[in-house]
């Protein structure tokens, strides 16, 4: 990457730092859905699912809270990029100087960060609530980069969303996918052995479960298996695939009907 795109994607990333002040409340939404999901599985739910699980519940539940915060983010991502399309502001960048691929990265580094941030919180919170995890120094740093990679690749997710939903809502519509829709057929809450057959297959082997999985055993000592190298095939494939469909859609009209 050349000076001037470093410098034109620093540019981005501190108007994007502006625009999340701006926009505190749907910032602050983006930590909160996952701390209300981690209060309401664990102390509501949590009786009753963590039936056969073996151990603290709050234990089980809170890495796939961590990875849902990812999730989270890459929503608040795509509906912050699909209002500046709306409002034509991508479309005044495009006749601007800069760097042509500045905007997008500026957009996943100041997204990436803001849920790191929010992470970083959620976890603070799970330690109060209770969770315990018994990783050292260094299964810590390897659960960090982790999370980092898998944010990385939702995040891109995420603006691809942003690029070619044409409101808020279509953008969060299809940001349901990594917010909800994969994080709940997961093994965020149950085991997959406790499923029907077919969609124990399906369960096992979407991205969710293997990252989960390996994120449980890096900061919990439980059995990782093959679930680390899936975890990192999936961020990869889902990393390629939003980058280069981000790269499709930036280049195509913005032009909203």
């Amino acid at each position: 990457m050349s000076g001037y795109a470093i410098r034109d994607s620093m540019t981005m990333l501190r108007r994007d730092f502006r625009h999340s002040v701006r926009n505190l409340m749907m910032t602050v939404s983006g930590i909160m859905t996952p701390i209300v999901m981690l209060i309401l599985f664990v102390f509501v739910f949590g009786g009753a699912m963590g039936v056969g699980i073996g151990g603290s519940y709050i234990n089980y539940v809170a890495p796939a809270i961590v990875l849902m915060t990812v999730g989270s983010g890459s929503a608040t991502t795509a509906v912050n990029l699909v209002m500046d399309m709306n409002e034509g502001i991508i479309d005044r960048f495009r006749t601007m100087a800069i760097s042509r691929g500045s905007l997008l990265t500026g957009q996943l580094a100041g997204s990436v960060i803001r849920t790191m941030v929010s992470i970083a919180l959620v976890v603070a919170v799970e330690l109060l609530l209770g969770f315990r995890p018994s990783a050292g120094a260094l299964a810590w740093l390897e659960a960090f980069g982790m999370i980092l990679l898998f944010a990385v690749a939702i995040t891109w997710m995420g603006i691809v969303f942003g690029l070619i939903g044409k409101t808020p809502g279509g953008a969060n519509s299809l940001s349901i996918i990594f917010q909800l829709l994969l994080p709940f057929t997961s093994s965020a809450f149950v085991s997959p052995a406790s499923m029907p057959p077919g969609l124990r297959a399906f369960v096992e082997y979407q991205p969710f479960t293997p990252a989960i999985e390996t994120l449980r055993g890096l900061l919990l000592g439980t059995p990782i298996g093959d679930n680390a190298p899936l975890a990192i095939a999936w961020c990869i494939v889902l990393g390629t695939a939003g980058y280069l469909g981000a790269r499709a859609a930036y280049g195509r009209s913005s032009v909203r009907a």
